[in-house]
């Protein structure tokens, strides 16, 4: 075989392996938000799935709205699921901001109308597609135009406010998959071979030497820094908490099943403290 048909064929294996690793990190994490009750006719939470060819890039497209003037300010609280999120105001879509890995529960005071849509990229996506660190998002939101101004001056001048929730998502779909076709395909498969490995176990690792990848610890967390915007360690605790929202426990089943010793917590004191961190409340007070 020739060298540069041996090349090629080494690159479209590399490529698959790429992908291969991307689709397991959609099939085994699904970050989760506290959603607005049905039952609350006042505010408005919705998510739309993204099209085929993104939907291992995007976890969804979210749009969070008051129908109309509350009668008080609205506290949003977003709790921790390992994401960057880019998100912008719909009547005004020059507001666009980021979002970064968050150790702990954020709230955002929203007043008494609004209406904000965004992107929920999973995890590690964001430096793939956009070639920026998320160690300097973390923790924080910023103003869109100081990490990506291409990127926010397109949301503001294509995004109108009588585009509907669906028109948005359309638009959006299409102007991603570009970007993941533009995107570098060079991708450290040993850091996704550790982070398969994290959610495959629910997060539930006694140290980082049990991610045994080919990396060095000092490599995996550079790696984990750059790609999550964290440490395994952090990565892990909130993968064990986002599994405890994916099970969906009522306060009884917490009680008797006590599905916080999956994911290897010794005791409910202990549990109850770490969930308060991600969520901002008690898990009593969550699943009722």
């Amino acid at each position: 075989m020739p060298i540069k048909s041996q090349k090629l064929t080494i690159e479209i294996e590399q490529y698959m392996d790429q992908i291969k690793v991307l689709e397991v990190l959609k099939a085994f994490y699904r970050p989760i938000q506290p959603t607005v009750k049905p039952e609350n006719k006042e505010i408005l939470y919705e998510e739309k799935y993204p099209a085929n060819g993104i939907d291992n890039f995007i976890y969804c497209f979210w749009q969070l709205k008051s129908r109309n003037t509350l009668k008080n300010p609205f506290v949003y609280r977003v709790v921790s699921d390992g994401c960057i999120d880019v998100f912008f105001n719909h009547a005004n879509p020059s507001e666009n901001f980021v979002m970064g890995f968050c150790r702990k529960y954020s709230e955002f005071h929203l007043g008494e109308e609004f209406d904000y849509i965004g992107i929920r990229f999973l995890p590690a996506v964001f430096p793939i597609l956009f070639g920026t660190s998320a160690k300097v998002l973390s923790n924080q939101s910023q103003e869109l135009n100081h990490i990506l101004p291409d990127f926010s001056d397109w949301v503001q001048t294509t995004i109108k406010q009588d585009h509907s929730f669906q028109e948005i998502a359309g638009l959006l779909n299409h102007k991603l998959k570009g970007l993941i076709r533009e995107r570098s395909s060079d991708l450290d498969l040993r850091f996704f071979n550790a982070l398969h490995l994290i959610l495959e176990k629910k997060g539930v690792l006694e140290s980082e030497k049990n991610l045994d990848t080919g990396l060095s610890l000092r490599q995996l967390r550079r790696l984990f820094n750059y790609y999550l915007g964290t440490t395994p360690k952090a990565f892990c605790n909130v993968v064990r908490f986002q599994y405890i929202l994916n099970s969906k426990p009522s306060n009884q089943s917490l009680r008797e099943d006590k599905i916080y010793y999956d994911v290897g917590f010794h005791d409910q004191a202990h549990f109850i403290k770490n969930f308060k961190t991600f969520y901002g409340i008690t898990p009593s007070e969550a699943f009722r």
